[in-house]
């Protein structure tokens, strides 16, 4: 079995402080690598978010269709899709600094071509597909690398807080991005967002140039060889614990998380309004999204049944919001929306992490992501028809209740692996409904 060598890999895990640090909301940031790696994303990340809103808002201003958004959005992840397991590959293979040096420089170069293209009054709706597409691509090995990379900076006992801190880093920026996007479009247009999103990117190269290579956490690379694809595939297959947790996510990273498409839809259909109200609408989920996060980081376990309670009052919120009769009442939702899409996100993605042998860890996460976004090749086009056709009320609404039943039925299926049954009954007065083992009797009632 190969562990590695070079600048990227230590030879054993720091022996600064052999005591585990004590878990507290921000305890992982105490790593001066991963604090290194932290600020690097939470710019770039800003950027990233300005491009999205920016992008979104372009492919409408061109076309005046959801459906060309979908599509946008679907040849962002469709490399996802088609390639995603390769990464993993490669993840599992490769030292994940030096992979993730290339992949953030390469995604720079995507937004400065975008913005060269925009600013000169030269871009088509084609320029932004082609774009959108190569930024997949780059995607596939960024992805599964970046998840993994965090073991290596924070260790194992760390790793659930850094999974959540990351979630929280992103969500912070979506506070910041999608608001001055909206103040940049509106005043200048959007090639300055895609201007600074290409920029931003040296924030992280920056970090991970600046790091301490023999403070990383000692983590075996898997060695090259045949079939690791299908090794991957059995590993996960074999494991209830991973299989149906990536599973729920899939359906709901299709059905439930077309944001650009509906929030643009309604904005422009129904609410009348800017870009500014778009960045608005953005923010506020954001907002939600960062409480769920930084109250996963509190928590000390992902359990299960955690995932599907919060993916189904997800998909619930989605349905009740399509029909908020005003607009204050819709924006306003869109914080509850925004903490339990995160709260499902963050906690199959630590569950996930830490049922997985970390040999197999690259693989397992390029899964988790190729289900999670490769589905939305799929979903975006179809639920961007559905909205074009009959509305984005039902658009909403139809995405909400595909989430909402995939978590039921997932959850039913953890039951019966778990020798679990339904029950249903009253607790001082109060009903209650719970899993309990098969052979446990209901509670009288």
């Amino acid at each position: 079995m190969s562990t590695g060598s070079g600048a990227d890999s230590a030879p054993a895990p720091p022996a600064t402080d052999p005591t585990p640090v004590k878990q507290t909301m921000f305890s992982s940031l105490r790593v001066r690598n991963y604090r290194l790696f932290a600020i690097g994303q939470v710019v770039s990340n800003t950027g990233t978010w300005m491009q999205r809103i920016a992008q979104d808002w372009l492919v409408l201003s061109l076309t005046g269709s959801a459906s060309a958004v979908g599509i946008t959005i679907a040849l962002q992840f469709l490399p996802m899709l088609l390639f995603g397991l390769y990464g993993g590959v490669l993840a599992d293979r490769l030292p994940k600094r030096r992979l993730l040096l290339a992949t953030q420089a390469a995604m720079g170069a995507t937004g400065v071509a975008l913005a060269v293209l925009t600013l000169s009054g030269q871009v088509q709706v084609w320029h932004v597909y082609l774009t959108a597409f190569l930024l997949g691509l780059v995607t596939v090995v960024d992805n599964p690398a970046r998840q993994t990379f965090v073991a290596e900076m924070v260790g194992p006992d760390q790793l659930r807080n850094a999974v959540s801190l990351n979630s929280a880093n992103f969500q912070s920026a979506r506070l910041v991005g999608p608001a001055v996007a909206g103040v940049l479009i509106t005043a200048v247009g959007s090639g300055y967002a895609f201007l600074f999103n290409g920029l931003s990117f040296l924030a992280p190269i920056a970090g991970l140039l600046l790091m301490r290579p023999a403070e990383f956490h000692r983590i075996d690379r898997a060695p090259r060889g045949k079939g690791q694809l299908r090794e991957g595939l059995r590993y996960v297959a074999g494991k209830p614990e991973l299989i149906w947790p990536i599973v729920l996510v899939g359906f709901i990273g299709t059905f439930g998380f077309n944001f650009p498409i509906w929030l643009a839809a309604f904005v422009d259909d129904v609410f009348h309004a800017d870009a500014g109200t778009y960045g608005l609408l953005n923010t506020l989920m954001a907002a939600g999204s960062l409480a769920g996060a930084l109250l996963a980081a509190r928590r000390g376990s992902s359990r299960l049944r955690m995932l599907v309670g919060a993916a189904i009052l997800f998909g619930f919120l989605e349905v009740v919001t399509a029909f908020a009769p005003t607009f204050w009442i819709f924006a306003l939702m869109m914080v509850p929306i925004g903490m339990f899409g995160l709260t499902v996100n963050v906690t199959a993605n630590s569950s996930v992490q830490l049922a997985t042998d970390p040999l197999m860890r690259g693989r397992v996460m390029s899964l988790f992501m190729m289900v999670f976004t490769g589905g939305t090749p799929f979903g975006a086009p179809l639920v961007g028809w559905v909205t074009d056709t009959y509305g984005p009320r039902i658009g909403f609404a139809a995405g909400g209740a595909v989430a909402m039943l995939a978590a039921a039925a997932v959850g039913l299926m953890l039951a019966r692996a778990g020798g679990l049954r339904l029950s249903v009954g009253w607790h001082h007065g109060h009903p209650q409904v719970r899993f309990v083992p098969r052979a446990e009797l209901a509670p009288a009632a």
